[in-house]
């Protein structure tokens, strides 16, 4: 089956992922799937899936109660930000990233609506901090050969999908020489 796309082109897209090539040297990157969420002549943005933090959204917002979701860390720039990205085409303001994803909408609704039970927790995933590249740096990343380009990002793919396994599952869905990627060590000197 067809998951994705691979663009031999190395031309990200908002609404694609970012899989790092499997023996990227950055800790931030290492064997993680980023969510493109912007990607323009002024550089791009997204969140790494994939790398949860020690803490909970009700941790970290006094306001929060009985909201025990898993905060990630979405990247090294700004780590004291909340983003979140959902499934919940009802909020308000959300910017659509790709089919049925979205990123950001109405803070004090989203509040309001935890507050209240009204939204499914598995719809949502925050972020503390975002990955930032500045014009033309990730096109220079993507020449480098420091990340996969797969398109179509998939919903199941961001919400439903273990996280210890994304990564893997991602460079599977592509097919090919990628599912070979999949396997390999995360220390190439035990090959």
């Amino acid at each position: 089956m067809d998951y994705f796309k691979f663009n031999n082109n190395l031309k990200p897209e908002k609404g694609s992922f970012l899989i790092s090539e499997p023996f990227l040297p950055d800790p931030n990157f290492e064997r993680t799937v980023v969510l493109l969420c912007e990607h323009n002549e002024e550089g791009s943005f997204g969140f790494v899936l994939n790398k949860v933090s020690a803490v909970t959204l009700e941790d970290i917002l006094e306001e929060v109660e009985n909201f025990q979701e898993q905060v990630y860390i979405g990247g090294p720039v700004e780590q004291n930000t909340l983003h979140f990205i959902h499934k919940a085409d009802y909020l308000e303001g959300g910017t659509q990233i790709g089919d049925g994803l979205y990123w950001g909408g109405n803070f004090e609704q989203l509040l309001l609506l935890i507050d209240t039970k009204q939204i499914k927790p598995e719809d949502f995933r925050f972020f503390v901090g975002y990955s930032g590249w500045g014009a033309g740096q990730l096109v220079e990343e993507l020449k480098a050969n420091s990340w996969i380009v797969a398109h179509n990002a998939t919903k199941d793919l961001v919400f439903d999908t273990d996280n210890q396994t994304l990564w893997k599952t991602a460079l599977n869905r592509l097919g090919g020489r990628f599912s070979i990627y999949s396997n390999y060590p995360t220390d190439p000197r035990l090959n």
